[in-house]
């Protein structure tokens, strides 16, 4: 497995933070070839389940998912937890987003643990530090707007 954690302060309040992190379309603007489709009924919650779909020239890969811990904060200041387990045969693994109240604002931390298969183990370093890269941008630009 490939883990990385990447961690943010906001000036957004935690149920803000929460909602522009786990709104999972938005998503799709923030991960360079990749569209996110949900395919279950709105609102987010446990159980929700989409798929995002990496696509460079002819070349491309899926990457479903599936909410299985959903803690949205409670009012203005709670802090919220959710887990998602990636289902797929091409990435496997599973990726944790905490929103805490800091502050005035908040802080996010996602974590993630993911592994892309026949990919050898000794490229784990190169894939987390990719994904730290792509999802630590990913991030910003969600907590930005």
């Amino acid at each position: 497995m490939s883990p990385f954690v990447i961690e943010r302060s906001t000036a957004l309040p935690p149920a803000e933070a929460w909602r522009r992190v786990t709104t999972w379309e938005r998503h799709s603007a923030t991960v360079p070839f990749t569209e996110i489709e949900v395919s279950t009924p709105p609102p987010s919650g446990l159980g929700t389940a989409f798929t995002a779909r990496t696509r460079l020239g002819g070349v491309g890969f899926e990457d479903p998912m599936r909410v299985t811990v959903w803690t949205p904060p409670e009012g203005e200041a709670g802090a919220g937890h959710c887990r998602l387990e990636k289902t797929g045969r091409i990435v496997t693994g599973w990726a944790e987003i905490d929103v805490a109240p800091e502050g005035t604002g908040s802080r996010v931390r996602w974590r993630e643990e993911l592994r892309v298969w026949r990919l050898p183990r000794l490229l784990d370093g190169v894939t987390a530090g990719t994904g730290r890269l792509v999802f630590g941008r990913a991030l910003d630009t969600l907590l930005a707007g």
